[in-house]
């Protein structure tokens, strides 16, 4: 049994993660803790306090009761907010009080577009623009390529969980450029794993969601392939176990980031 875990700001979509353990190998077990989510505002200032060394910490205890084997702070502003050096300082932090390997929804986009071997994305997101924007400016800190980008100026968590397919479709759309290689939509209070084959489809390209891309940075950090159509082009191909995971420099994920 491969177990792994998320620390889950509040209650919004927190149901993908059932609904992706179904569709993955049944020797798999995603493991969510609720995080305290005092302010679901779409604020930089709100989003930031989300990713608080506190907050986070507080998780831990439980996962590791769990068993996990990895850790996934499942959460995109409370994260990219804090830059690429930042992002990282705050899994290593993560990974020290676990003692398991440890990362982000954030870092994980990265991860997995590097998976997919694309270069140029586009942002479908459902922030207001100043957010979508950093979200942006985290991607071409780490050489990618942002084709565009779509802000659809939600104002807070509890409006985006109540988002149906028609509307995640219309944002997917609205953001999608030629010259995108794949169409990436933070935010985990948006419910996507039902609608991943849905938006691959009428997009004819990889779309990667956070929740989904949480799950695999999970199973990645914990040496697990996985394959699971059904839940987009990430989990298409069977994949080779990742490089092994170091932390002793301080940085709490796998060498070798292109996997």
């Amino acid at each position: 049994m491969t177990t792994v875990g998320f620390l889950y700001p509040g209650h919004f979509a927190e149901d993908d993660y059932p609904r992706m353990e179904i569709l993955l190998d049944s020797t798999i077990r995603l493991v969510v803790h609720h995080t305290e989510s005092p302010d679901a505002a779409y604020r930089e200032d709100a989003l930031s306090a989300l990713g608080t060394p506190g907050r986070l910490a507080a998780g831990i205890e439980e996962l590791q009761r769990s068993g996990v084997q990895s850790i996934v702070w499942a959460c995109d502003g409370g994260s990219f907010l804090y830059g690429w050096q930042g992002a990282h300082d705050q899994v290593a932090a993560l990974a020290r009080g676990a003692g398991v390997p440890a990362s982000s929804t954030s870092i994980g986009f990265v991860h997995a577009v590097r998976k997919l071997g694309a270069e140029r994305v586009a942002v479908a997101a459902t922030y207001p623009e100043a957010v979508a924007e950093r979200f942006a400016g985290f991607l071409r800190e780490t050489g990618l390529e942002v084709t565009g980008v779509h802000a659809a100026g939600v104002t807070d968590a509890a409006e985006a969980a109540s988002w149906d397919a028609d509307r995640l479709l219309e944002l997917a759309r609205a953001a999608d450029r030629p010259d995108a290689e794949a169409v990436l939509i933070p935010d985990t209070a948006l419910h996507t794993v039902a609608h991943l084959p849905e938006l691959e489809e009428a997009l004819g390209k990889p779309v990667l969601t956070a929740n989904q891309v949480a799950a695999r940075e999970a199973l990645r950090l914990a040496d697990r392939p996985a394959w699971a159509p059904r839940l987009g082009a990430l989990f298409a191909n069977r994949e080779q176990p990742p490089a092994p995971v170091t932390w002793g420099s301080g940085r709490a994920y796998a060498h070798g980031e292109k996997s």
